[in-house]
């Protein structure tokens, strides 16, 4: 394989001008020529990327040009060099034929593509073992690439051991397949090539498929086996370039091409595909080169810090409702999701191929000719096929039918189907769309109790998903730009349904035990399945997309045969499938008006059930890591306080029968030392009796007893009912506790999730912290544990200068700085009877949940509760509070006067100010 023309080459690197200025010096200067000859080419290399970042500035989108350059740069230094070593330093006038050195690109340079800082892939091979002349010629020239600051991947082997050791090992057997000759004996590298084909390749080529593919599906899983991950590498991950030299590379292994465009001659891939093969790799060439030159290394994750960097530079804009870079992210994932369908089409159509040898054998052609059907649908080779070029154009209502029918029967599709079906998706118009039997096999599918999620996969990676559903065809490959959302809206989805059809199969009662029960009991099985589809299909216009979705949600659900009540309630729950997330992680649940607000927009207990269950696959749906043991606790206590209220009506239960009940199930736990509730009970007043849970009381009842007199008492444990640890602070009330406190709990590298502070009338505070680290684990180690107790000890003390410390602590999340959150303070005195609700909104940094806590104390506000909710980079605090005298916070003044110190608080450069103060 040679390197095509490239454009000017000689504005790259002038090779003739290069040796003949290497040959000079080295004339002059003799053997202390060498700094001066390394000089010359280090500048030569210089020169040349230059020339290359200046034509990728100039055509932003010329990725595969690019690459290309970068190979024909570093060819023309390795020959300089060669010519150099073998003339002048090591000259040889009279070689034996054993002093023989070809010079092999291997690997992606050997392909002709490198990206501006990609390894330099080398293979020197001889005749027989390396001579000393040999050994001294390729260290010689390693040394002069290593000078250059080249990474450079190198082997030195005679033909024999090539030959025995690409037999042997699938890494060097692929390389080899790429090996392209560069300089030296020219020869020797074909006699190598030669032998490659005859004597490894021959015979092999089913093996080799089988670890190339298995190789591909270990790499996926390494990198989050789904190719819609926000920030996605460019090179190893799914859909990305690797994807697209696994089909290069097998088609060369069996059909001996010589570029990825034979690949068309030899049946694997249409005229079609190839083109959208090559545009696919040409933009992410052009990505990666971008990356590249953007960090000076190897870097090959498109990570968020980077994201709109590159999108900048390859000049995408922004649009009404959709950032530049979530464009660009958006065309990223449509490439990848192109090579995912290419990837398909042609691993069936080598199926059929091998299939097709298979058959041909002596006895093949008196096997009678049978073929089955389903339906309209031919079975081929097992798999659902179709009867024609025009199959679809006759009736485009099979469109949507071939993937119903592929679902209930549990059978593949066939390459050619997924073919006809991606090409011909174009003829679902409005006709179709409007069809009933079309929107009753949509429906069949979006409802299966077998697989839903991998076949609508199929569905979306034809195109047939998006032209059948336009308002899904939007959010197709859509990215939102936040830390949170670990996939594109569309696989977003796509996972919740595979969920959902889980949990009612009963296949998640270990991680969602309620919503297993619930679902059971749920009467609108067809609205939940609708609404699931339905709750982000707005995401990326103008406006919420809650109540977008649910516009969309009252036009749609009537055409795909729901009644209008049924139309009604999945509109209710796309427009409200926020609402018990919030009220569950940003509210105190203990607060009888939290129960009362959430049931009077609830209204009934179907309504729950279906939100519950909503709410649940929508936030596993997210990502891996976002859902855990205490969002499990906080829904599941939400869910459960509500029935109740809906069931019993408004008029519970008094205050006083609440304590009542509570103090008897805290006596149940304490079992012999109930006494304790009669007696350090009596410190702790109604609010703390109804807002804490019975098992916490029993803790607190007995803590405060063992530490009777003692000035400070700190515990902490791991606590699994609510996945995380439970620190109890005792200690004489004062003001500033609260945010020293989480100042030492952070310094210990725990992260609040929870907190409800209590002052007995004793005047003794009594303060209960739920905790993790800063990515949602638990902190359950002895070690951790004894490291929290001795943090709060200090802050309490005094002994440690909190905010310096607090502000030197490096990130959890250190590419938050990304992006723009925009601090937000809103003030609601309507969310609870008692208290002042005020919630921030603000990026998520060290220390802020402590700068907030100070903000509130210099405001002369007491905290009674705080809820924080973490949304990837953007932080959520919810502070439940009154002011000195235990009154709500009124007055336009003076909440603006508490607003500022709080945005003050969450704003970075106001951070630093004030520990530089």
């Amino acid at each position: 394989m040679t390197l095509p023309r490239i454009a000017n080459q000689r504005a790259i690197v002038d090779r003739r001008a290069l040796a003949d200025a290497v040959a000079t010096v080295s004339a002059e200067q003799g053997e202390k020529s060498r700094p001066a000859v390394v000089e010359l080419l280090r500048d030569a290399l210089a020169r040349g990327r230059d020339e290359l970042a200046r034509r990728l500035e100039a055509k932003p989108s010329a990725g595969y040009e690019c690459a290309q350059g970068q190979a024909f740069l570093v060819d023309q230094l390795v020959r300089v060099i060669y010519d150099h070593v073998v003339g002048r330093v090591y000259r040889a006038s009279n070689r034996s034929t054993g002093e023989r050195i070809a010079i092999l690109a291997v690997g992606g340079y050997g392909r002709g593509e490198m990206a501006p800082h990609s390894d330099v892939d080398i293979a020197f091979v001889t005749p027989i073992k390396p001579t000393s002349w040999c050994e001294q010629v390729i260290e010689a020239m390693l040394y002069f690439l290593w000078d250059l600051g080249l990474k450079v991947g190198h082997s030195s082997r005679s033909l024999d051991d090539l030959v025995r050791m690409a037999k042997s090992d699938l890494t060097i057997r692929t390389a080899l397949l790429e090996g392209r000759y560069v300089w030296g004996d020219q020869p020797l590298y074909e006699e190598g090539s030669r032998r490659f084909w005859d004597e490894v390749a021959a015979g092999t080529e089913r093996q080799f498929v089988a670890e190339k593919l298995a190789e591909r599906n270990e790499r996926h899983k390494r990198l989050g086996d789904s190719r819609y991950v926000v920030e996605p590498n460019v090179k190893e991950g799914k859909g990305g370039l690797r994807d697209l030299h696994t089909l290069y590379w097998i088609g060369k292994y069996i059909h001996k091409v010589r570029d990825p465009s034979e690949l068309v001659d030899v049946g694997l891939l249409t005229a079609s595909e190839y083109r959208q093969f090559r545009r696919a790799e040409n933009f992410f060439w052009a990505v990666r080169c971008h990356l590249h030159t953007l960090t000076k290394r190897a870097e090959d994750r498109l990570t968020f810090d980077l994201q709109r960097e590159v999108a900048m530079r390859m000049n995408f804009a922004d649009r009404p409702g959709k950032s530049a870079v979530e464009r660009f992210m958006q065309f990223f994932f449509l490439q990848a999701k192109q090579v995912g369908s290419l990837t398909g089409v042609f691993l069936a159509q080598l199926d059929e191929q091998f299939a097709k040898k298979a058959r041909t054998g002596f006895l093949a052609r008196f096997k009678p000719k049978r073929t089955r059907k389903i339906g309209d649908f031919p079975l081929v080779a097992d798999k659902l096929g179709v009867a024609g070029d025009d199959f679809f154009a006759q009736d485009p209502v099979r469109l949507v039918e071939l993937f119903t029918l592929a679902d209930r029967e549990n059978l593949e599709i066939h390459p050619e189907a997924m073919r006809l079906a991606s090409r011909d998706a174009g003829l679902i118009d409005g006709a179709v769309r409007k069809d009933p039997r079309a929107n009753a096999l949509f429906m069949d599918l979006l409802t299966s109790r077998n697989d839903p999620e991998t076949v609508l996969r199929w569905m979306n990676e034809a195109g047939v998903f998006g032209r059948f559903v336009p308002d899904f065809g939007r959010v197709v490959a859509q990215m939102q730009f936040d830390m949170y959302h670990h996939y594109t809206v569309d696989e977003h989805t796509i996972r919740a349904i595979g969920l959902l059809a889980r949990i009612e199969k009963g296949e998640e009662k270990e991680q969602h035990p309620l919503a297993s029960e619930v679902i059971a009991k749920v009467s609108s099985r067809r609205v939940l399945y609708v609404a699931t589809l339905l709750h982000d299909i707005a995401k990326g216009r103008r406006g919420d997309h809650s109540i977008l979705g649910a516009e969309v949600a009252m036009k749609l659900c009537p055409r795909l045969g729901l009644s209008p009540a049924e139309t009604e309630l999945v509109a209710w729950l796309v427009r409200q499938h926020l609402l018990m997330s919030a009220t569950a992680f940003k509210r105190d649940l203990a607060d009888y008006k939290t129960i009362a607000d959430f049931v009077n927009v609830v209204q009934s207990v179907e309504r729950l059930r279906l939100l519950l269950v909503l709410t649940i696959v929508d936030i596993r749906a997210v990502g891996p890591g976002i859902w855990n043991s205490w969002k499990r606790q906080l829904l599941g206590d939400l869910f459960l306080s509500g029935e109740e209220m809906l069931r019993l009506g408004h008029k519970q239960h008094g205050r006083a029968e609440r304590i009542a009940a509570k103090k008897k199930a805290v006596g149940t736990l304490l079992k012999e030392r109930d006494a304790l509730i009669g007696t350090v009970g009596r410190q702790l007043g109604d609010a703390y009796w109804i807002a804490e849970p019975e098992d916490i009381i029993a803790l607190n009842l007995q803590q405060m007893d063992a530490g009777l007199g003692e000035p400070l008492t700190v515990e902490a444990h791991w606590y699994p009912a609510r996945g995380a640890t439970l620190v109890t602070v005792l200690a004489a009330d004062h003001p500033g506790l609260f945010y020293r406190i989480a100042g030492g709990i952070h310094l210990a590298g725990g992260n609040i999730i929870d907190a409800r502070i209590h002052t007995a009338r004793n005047g003794t505070a009594v303060d209960n912290f739920l905790v993790q680290d800063p990515l949602g684990r638990p902190l359950n180690e002895a070690s951790q544990i004894a490291r929290l107790k001795t943090a709060i000890a200090d802050a309490l003390a005094n002994r440690v200068k909190l905010l310096p410390q607090l502000t030197a602590r490096p990130s959890a999340r250190a590419r938050a700085d990304a992006f723009e959150v925009q601090p937000i303070v809103i003030f609601d005195n309507k969310a609870s009877n008692r208290f002042t609700v005020i919630e921030v909104g603000a990026l998520d940094r060290p220390a802020l949940l402590s700068r907030l806590a100070r903000a509130l104390f210099e405001a002369r506000l007491i905290v009674h509760s705080a809820h924080i909710a973490t949304y990837g980079e953007r932080a959520v605090d919810t502070f439940y509070v009154t002011d000195l005298l235990g009154e709500k916070l009124e007055g336009e003044t003076r909440t603006r006067s508490v607003e500022k110190r709080l945005l003050e608080a969450a704003t970075e450069e106001k951070g630093r100010k004030a520990v530089a103060a």
